[in-house]
């Protein structure tokens, strides 16, 4: 089942990269903003940036002052500068989070997470409110595969997967939310990994064109709708809750801040969110007019 194919040209292709309002600052990682004013963060994929930007025009509706630094990168990346104040507030991922810090948390729930994570996190980092919304990490075949090996849940990849290629950008390979776990939980190996990006067109090409077998995808990515796609079940919750948390650091928000994140994120549902991605994703529209017009009207 090995197809080298066309990944080369594929990888070498540039990446669509969706920039937000204001733009990306010439040094993403340049020391934290001035006095009084709120750095947002975000990673470095279309989702991330789009929730940054929400979070980011909410609190200059009241009056904040914001800098945006989007498109930094991975956890592995970010979290260091969030840790020394580089970085006041970034949207994350509650489960992904806590698997970072601890590999070994059987915390599976949304609240049985957070708990975990409010004695995970040092000090000087804290979580605001989860949002209902969830983006779980999740295997994805064709529909043709997974006709061919009768593919419905990642357990039935174990006898199978040795003759498989799995695309995921780089961290995937090293993460208790990745391959580690997989093997842990599953018994899945792959016969090899092939670094594409992160839930992106890369990623999501070379599933197309046979490059790979097995895809990592983000849940509310559109392409998991509009394409001949099958996402498999997770009966071990190995990808656990992912409910959309900001991560701040400590002293960096003031009451009033916090209070305005919170209710944004109250009113972001996984189908709203689902819907917004589409928006920037399929419908190619901007990440700041997006979030704008939902602020505006969609999140009353």
């Amino acid at each position: 089942m090995k197809r080298i194919g066309r990944l080369a040209a594929v990888l070498a292709a540039t990446a669509v990269v969706v920039s937000a309002c204001g733009g990306e600052p010439d040094d993403p990682l340049a020391n934290g903003g001035q006095a009084g004013e709120i750095v947002v963060g975000s990673a470095n994929f279309p989702e991330n940036v789009l929730l940054a930007e929400i979070y980011a025009q909410a609190l200059e509706a009241e009056g904040a002052t914001v800098r945006r630094q989007y498109n930094i990168g991975s956890r592995e990346i970010y979290y260091g500068q969030i840790e020394r104040g580089a970085i006041s507030v970034l949207p994350e991922y509650n489960g992904a989070l806590l698997a970072y810090l601890d590999d070994g948390s059987d915390a599976r729930t949304t609240d049985a997470i957070n708990e975990a994570l409010a004695a995970a996190l040092p000090e000087g980092l804290t979580i605001l409110d989860s949002a209902p919304a969830e983006n779980k990490d999740s295997l994805v075949v064709t529909q043709q595969t997974a006709d061919e090996f009768d593919l419905q849940s990642i357990e039935d990849l174990a006898p199978v997967a040795g003759e498989m290629r799995v695309g995921a950008a780089p961290e995937f390979r090293d993460r208790q939310q990745g391959l580690l776990g997989l093997e842990e939980y599953y018994g899945v190996v792959f016969d090899e990994f092939v670094p594409t990006d992160n839930s992106g067109p890369l990623t999501i090409s070379a599933l197309e064109r046979g490059d790979i077998d097995v895809a990592n995808i983000y849940s509310t990515d559109p392409s998991l709708t509009t394409r001949p796609f099958v996402a498999l079940d997770d009966p071990e919750a190995v990808f656990g809750s992912q409910n959309v948390t900001p991560l701040a650091g400590s002293g960096a928000l003031d009451e009033q801040s916090i209070a305005v994140l919170n209710d944004v994120s109250a009113r972001l549902t996984t189908e709203v969110l689902t819907e917004l991605l589409s928006q920037v994703v399929t419908e190619r529209r901007d990440v700041d007019d997006v979030a704008r017009e939902w602020l505006e009207t969609g999140s009353r």
